[in-house]
């Protein structure tokens, strides 16, 4: 994350913090300039890349505020605003992109969908991301002010067969510890405090990818923070891991059932999960649920174009479904779409 601050900084931060708290003593001719190397600046701040392949030259305004780029409480800021704006971006844009693109519209006529749903989605994820990017702010001031295992390059990791082995290592680590906290939030100590608001999402689309409680959506991601506190990890490869995770969680949420596979646990797994949910809490794979006896493997008919849209399948569904959330929750407080429940029965 200190390459994606630096970036962050040059282009933006830098100016704003500049203007918005500006250095008592700087002046025009207060800072390094290229076409003058004896300037002296008055900043104690220096420039110091922390990209091995590339870098942009700080401005001016690099060395004209009173926070300069290591002060902790600028990084946090910036980290904070980073993490809720960019993490909104890529939410909203490759939701957007599997909506129009991947996600079955006919699944918005299931006798459980939600009136008026896609706009509570977005809802739920704008209003829990603001509190979710506050909460993962320490973990990233721990990446930048160098307190993890992660590194610049190959050449400052254990070698150059690691560089292909962290991906398997990270997706088995945090595949691990996300069943263990997933499963722990559907606790009924938990689940209606907690994980219900996801819940709430019986058919869900790629919109409620990241519609959860705020303390939910963030204690699912600790597992991916944890691993570089205890493992080797290169930086380039943790922001491609971030962008990664954020687009798989909105493809097991796209209701397109392609991964027909007793290991990975796709789209049809987790729409087993939020229909019947006590199954199915994995993120990448089946191994834990199979371990942990949850594991509840997806109706053929899910894979059968015809069928999986049946009203017959549909009316099996929501048999079960009424039931379990009974169970689980007592009273179904949902409000579903009047209409497509009117044409279901």
């Amino acid at each position: 994350m200190d390459v994606v601050l630096e970036i962050a900084d040059t282009f933006a931060g830098d100016y704003l913090y500049a203007l918005a708290l500006p250095a008592q003593s700087a002046a025009a001719f207060d800072f390094p300039d290229a076409n003058n190397s004896t300037a002296q600046a008055l900043s104690s701040w220096r420039f110091k890349t922390v990209n091995p392949y590339f870098h942009f030259q700080p401005s001016k305004y690099a060395y004209m505020s009173a926070w300069n780029r290591d002060n902790i409480f600028r990084q946090g800021l910036s980290l904070f605003l980073i993490t809720w704006i960019f993490g909104f971006i890529l939410y909203f844009v490759f939701a957007t992109l599997s909506y129009v693109f991947v996600f079955d519209k006919k699944t918005m006529e299931h006798p459980k969908y939600l009136k008026n749903q896609i706009w509570l989605e977005i809802k739920q994820a704008t209003k829990a991301m603001p509190l979710m990017s506050a909460l993962t702010t320490p973990f990233w001031l721990l990446d930048v002010r160098g307190y993890t295992r992660l590194y610049d390059s190959p050449a400052d990791g254990p070698g150059m067969w690691y560089e292909i082995l962290q991906y398997p290592l990270f997706i088995i680590f945090t595949d691990a510890l996300i069943y263990l906290i997933h499963r722990g939030l559907h606790h009924p100590l938990v689940y209606k405090h907690l994980h219900k608001p996801h819940h709430k999402w019986i058919m869900p689309t790629p919109y409620a990818s990241h519609a959860f409680h705020p303390v939910d959506g963030w204690a699912q991601s600790i597992p991916y923070h944890v691993y570089p506190l205890l493992f080797p990890l290169n930086k380039f490869a943790s922001v491609g891991l971030f962008v990664f995770v954020n687009f798989w969680t909105i493809m097991i949420h796209d209701g397109e059932y392609v991964a027909n596979s007793p290991v990975i646990n796709g789209a049809a797994c987790h729409t087993m999960h939020h229909l019947y949910f006590n199954y199915n809490y994995g993120q990448y794979t089946t191994f834990w649920d199979r371990l942990g006896k949850s594991y509840r493997q997806p109706d053929d008919t899910l894979f059968q174009k015809e069928k999986k849209m049946s009203d017959e399948q549909w009316k099996k569904q929501v048999k079960e479904m009424e039931k379990l959330v009974k169970e689980v929750e007592g009273e179904d407080d949902r409000n579903y779409d009047a209409t497509t429940v009117k044409k279901n029965n």
